[in-house]
């Protein structure tokens, strides 16, 4: 296994600070300790290649489990090994061989072009001439960034900023990359070249992902395999296909009329969702959606198109933080 990860925690300690003068002048003698458990004692384990979403709600844990399996955060106990090496010793041999991009921090230099920041991580990460050119020349093409390279990265837009953010990232061509939201401000132009980037380079290079996002758009298309995380704890891991099977027993039907029905019409087919004249959108049992789906095109309704889709990922995440803790998919 690429990354073992066995009953990590991290707990932060801080103080409780009460409003007013007077409390600040209280404390200064005397403070009351609190902890905050961001992580609990997590497991799992990642393969070579495998490219997995890490899901979660804002506070979840995500980004502290990276920040730990990237050596930036000792963690409070457990173990964790990425490529055999322990990540917050920190040893030169294991930051050589990974890389994390974090869609809201910069690693590239403000009032510089690009490319001052791409040979800068060359001299840091010693890649040879020769390995920089190939790296860089097939990195800008697949990216489409050749006209950008010499421009300041503070007149860049959000998107060409987080492309060169991924060149710096994998000029040292990394085993193992941690995407801390890559994609998040983006527009859904933006953000699909990174997921197609994305899903390229895991698949010529192999390389192990982990990746946290809150646009199911990222896992849909990326990941097979999803962990999600709330309170600190992990709550399902598994494959993604499993998990909208458990938690989403039924189908979309997605229907447009030739012209305006009305809602008692179509109420026998299955649950209304949602309703206009021209459009209905019907939830349907799963083993029954293409029976239902013929009887429609069967009946005398003005059916024009008639379209059977899954569940939006986003809506069987929530159910499932809505139901608590769930041990009986883990894989």
């Amino acid at each position: 296994m690429i990354i073992q990860v066995k009953n990590l925690s991290k707990t932060y300690e801080y103080y409780k600070k009460a409003p007013g003068i007077w409390a600040s002048v209280a404390g200064l003698f005397h403070r009351e300790k609190l902890y905050k458990k961001a992580v609990k004692e997590i497991s799992f384990e990642i393969g070579e290649g495998e490219l997995v979403g890490f899901l979660g709600p804002n506070g979840a844990g995500k980004t502290t489990t990276l920040k730990m399996l990237s050596g930036i955060l000792y963690p409070t106990s457990g173990e964790a090994k990425v490529l055999g090496h322990t990540p917050w010793k920190r040893e030169a041999a294991y930051q050589k061989q990974f890389a994390l991009v974090m869609g809201q921090k910069n690693q590239l230099w403000w009032d510089l072009p690009a490319m001052e920041s791409f040979i800068l991580n060359k001299e840091i990460y010693e890649v040879p001439d020769a390995e920089f050119e190939k790296n860089l020349n097939e990195l800008v093409e697949l990216l489409d960034i050749k006209d950008i390279l010499d421009v300041q990265v503070r007149k860049l837009s959000l998107g060409q900023r987080m492309k060169c953010e991924l060149v710096a990232a994998l000029l040292h061509k990394p085993k193992v990359l941690f995407l801390d939201e890559p994609t998040i401000g983006l527009d859904v132009v933006a953000q699909k070249n990174i997921r197609d980037f994305v899903k390229h380079y895991n698949r010529e290079n192999k390389t192990t992902i982990l990746l946290t996002s809150h646009y199911m758009e990222d896992v849909k298309d990326l990941c097979k395999r999803v962990i999600i995380i709330e309170d600190g704890e992990i709550m399902y891991d598994g494959d993604l296909v499993k998990l909208i099977e458990k938690y989403a027993p039924y189908k979309v039907l997605k229907i447009t009329f030739e012209r305006d029905v009305e809602k008692s019409d179509i109420d026998r087919f299955g649950e209304v969702m949602e309703f206009e004249p021209g459009n209905v959108i019907l939830r349907v049992d799963r083993e029954k959606a293409k029976n239902v789906a013929r009887e429609i095109l069967s009946s005398d309704l003005p059916v024009d198109d008639i379209l059977i889709d899954e569940v939006d990922i986003s809506d069987v995440v929530r159910k499932i933080f809505s139901n608590g803790k769930d041990n009986s998919l883990k894989a």
